[in-house]
């Protein structure tokens, strides 16, 4: 591949798409402990504690989705020989 590609490619998931599955990843995160929260805050009602249920498992849900995107994305740059920022530096800039 050419150099221009592969710094395109870097540039667009560096720029693009980790800073969306970081902020994906978030949004499951934050949607699994308000499940958790809600979940234990209403632990009378029946109702309340399977709609906190209903959301920590879509939270979880939400998290493996995103674990096997970034996977999918390594595997396919791995494939090409593109080589990118380590995900550690990405979400932590």
């Amino acid at each position: 591949m050419s150099e221009k590609v592969i710094q395109l490619v870097k540039n667009i998931n560096n720029h693009i798409v980790y800073p969306i599955i970081g902020f994906l990843f978030a949004v499951a995160t934050i949607v699994f402990l308000w499940g958790v929260v809600e979940f234990i805050w209403k632990s009378d009602s029946p109702t309340a504690r399977d709609q906190g249920q209903q959301h920590m498992i879509w939270g979880i849900v939400g998290i493996l989705i995103m674990i096997s995107v970034i996977g999918i994305i390594e595997i396919f740059l791995n494939t090409f020989g593109i080589s990118t920022t380590p995900l550690q530096n990405v979400f932590l800039n």
